[in-house]
């Protein structure tokens, strides 16, 4: 079973965590799974950015992006080449690091 080893972040994890994946599971459902409130607004429809991720580690062991995932991360705050949208990668078989992005741009949590 692959290991997923989410980097520290002030909020969500401020401690960072090592989590037990299985293949075939989003990182996102993994993460949520394991107690990380990582935000998903769109309820993990491929519909917002909200929880995107770096991942540091392991980026060639995920399923590949189509165009729509491509078309949101393009919109995510502080994109990487190395970004997923976490409710679209699909956990394979090689453990992976993540890292969290300090901001997201979620309009339904911004206050005006």
């Amino acid at each position: 079973m692959p290991q997923i080893i989410v980097l520290p972040h002030h909020e969500i994890c401020p401690a960072g965590a090592a989590v037990e994946a299985e293949s075939g599971q989003t990182v996102c459902e993994v993460l949520l799974k394991n107690h990380i409130d990582i935000e998903h607004a769109c309820e993990m429809s491929c519909a917002c950015t909200t929880c995107h991720v770096v991942v540091r580690e392991g980026f060639d062991s995920l399923s590949d992006a189509d165009e729509l995932e491509e078309d949101y991360l393009d919109k995510a705050w502080g994109l990487e080449p190395e970004s997923r949208l976490s409710c679209q990668a699909v956990v394979g078989a090689q453990p992976l690091v993540v890292e969290i992005p300090r901001y997201t741009i979620n309009h339904a949590s911004e206050k005006h």
